[in-house]
């Protein structure tokens, strides 16, 4: 790839997302990011491309999209980004509906709502979209009656 292609390049990958092609998107991603390490767009659709493919390949999609967050270039995107990865993390648990899993899905999705918090705090005037994944969340923490995980009971010893 030469850097002349790189903007068509990424073009390419909104598409492949579009289509339900993660694995493609994330390829182009990858080859972008060879020609230019430091290109945001790339990083940041690599990061998503990752998440889409949660529901299939969690063991390597998620500590990859984790450790993208690190290469984005300030506060906010990072939040955000750490946000989006919980709530899509807990999007595809919350498919797999196994049972006993609604505790996990529960906390997947108060993880996404603080770093949403967290976004909002640093978030660019007229930028929404912070507050826009956090109820987003909410309802669906409220549509499927998700709850925190009941705490163990403490067991007392006589001595």
């Amino acid at each position: 790839m030469t850097p002349r292609g790189i903007e068509r390049a990424l073009g390419k990958v909104e598409r492949y997302r579009l289509l339900n092609e993660p694995a493609e998107a994330e390829s182009i991603c990858r080859d972008v990011l060879a020609v230019e390490p430091e290109n945001q767009a790339a990083v940041v659709s690599l990061l998503l491309s990752l998440t889409d493919q949660f529901e299939m390949e969690t063991q390597r999609a998620l500590p990859e999209a984790q450790s993208l967050l690190e290469r984005l270039s300030g506060d906010y995107a990072r939040a955000y980004y750490a946000g989006i990865i919980c709530e899509r993390r807990a999007a595809a648990l919350l498919k797999r509906s196994t049972p006993g899993s609604g505790a996990v899905v529960y906390d997947w999705y108060r993880q996404a709502m603080e770093h949403y918090e967290r976004a909002e705090t640093l978030r660019p005037e007229g930028n929404d979209d912070p507050l826009v994944r956090w109820n987003t969340c909410a309802r669906t923490i409220a549509r499927h009656g998700l709850k925190p995980a009941a705490p163990s009971p403490e067991r007392t010893f006589l001595e």
